[in-house]
């Protein structure tokens, strides 16, 4: 057991998956943009709103993390928030992780 509430392998693990998680998070993002750009509307306003979506996405962790074994528990958490991923993506993790973020989720 790692104190940290995780496993080599469950960190192993999250770099494997991360990269598409993100992908999918982001072809998600793009598809409420152009839902966006495509509505009726002045063309100033969707272009502020965009800029203002964009300025705020780009913050998630869907978008981007600082990746370091210390931060593995807060971005997972952040990822579930965000409903970048669910509890179903976290199949193949170990017990102890999945203890952990219950922990953290009450």
């Amino acid at each position: 057991m790692d104190r940290q509430g995780f496993t080599e392998r469950d960190w192993k693990l999250f770099r494997s998956k991360i990269a598409d998680w993100q992908e999918a998070f982001m072809d998600r993002l793009n598809n409420e943009y152009i839902e966006l750009l495509s509505a009726v509307a002045n063309p100033s306003d969707k272009f502020w709103q965009l800029e203002e979506r964009i300025r705020k996405d780009q913050k998630r962790a869907g978008v981007q993390l600082r990746m370091s074994r210390s931060q593995l528990i807060p971005n997972l958490l952040s990822l579930i928030n965000d409903g970048v991923i669910t509890r179903k993506d976290l199949e193949g993790f170990s017990e102890e992780l999945l203890n952990t973020i219950n922990i953290y989720r009450m």
